[in-house]
């Protein structure tokens, strides 16, 4: 014979529920299985309300040689192949003002792996202090991937700090944690389309 629930019982079970369910990602609610971001989720927890799976078409006429979808608002990186079976979903860190965020249409016109990183001359008068050069290695601010766009100054690059991701404090650039610029960097090539919006 079941015992009566009691009203406090009630409660409790509806608040536990009710818990359970607002702290699920909204990754996870999303029905698409192709996003391979979500075991990541975690280490981005800040923002894990913000990345949702998206649809390539509102943002491109075709995926023909890929597709870069750089969402500054919700800090994240989509990238769709030409034949749209790999989609992936990346956090990144973002400019850390409007005045050094440039929205628009670019591509990739390079990638280089092991990149050498020299402050842009704007970046050199906001810190006279930082190195004229930095080589390949781990303190490259450019991580260990880095794909130039036709805007000059401005990349989708890897990270060794990886405490920036997920916020802005960029001077202009993507930055992705060291294995997804890598994993990007191979599906990616010289002519992906890109859009920063």
């Amino acid at each position: 014979m079941s015992r009566p629930t009691t009203p406090f019982l009630n409660r409790r079970l509806f608040l536990t529920g009710s818990l359970a369910t607002a702290a699920v990602p909204a990754i996870a609610q999303n029905g698409s299985d192709s996003v391979e971001y979500r075991s990541k989720v975690g280490s981005v927890r800040r923002n894990a309300s913000s990345f949702r799976a998206l649809d390539w078409e509102p943002y491109f006429d075709s995926t023909r040689g890929g597709a870069i979808l750089v969402d500054i608002s919700s800090r994240a990186l989509h990238f769709w192949n030409s034949d749209r079976s790999i989609y992936k979903l990346y956090p990144t860190s973002v400019p850390l003002s409007e005045e050094l965020t440039r929205r628009g249409r670019t591509k990739i016109v390079q990638k280089v792996v092991g990149p050498e990183w020299r402050p842009t001359p704007s970046m050199k008068q906001r810190n006279p202090d930082w190195p004229d050069y930095v080589g390949p290695g781990p303190d490259n601010p450019l991580g260990t991937h880095a794909m130039y766009l036709s805007w000059t100054y401005y990349r989708i690059h890897g990270t060794h700090d990886t405490r920036k991701i997920g916020r802005r404090s960029s001077n202009g650039c993507i930055g992705l944690y060291n294995q997804h610029i890598a994993e990007l960097f191979s599906l990616s090539k010289v002519g992906t389309q890109v859009l920063v919006i």
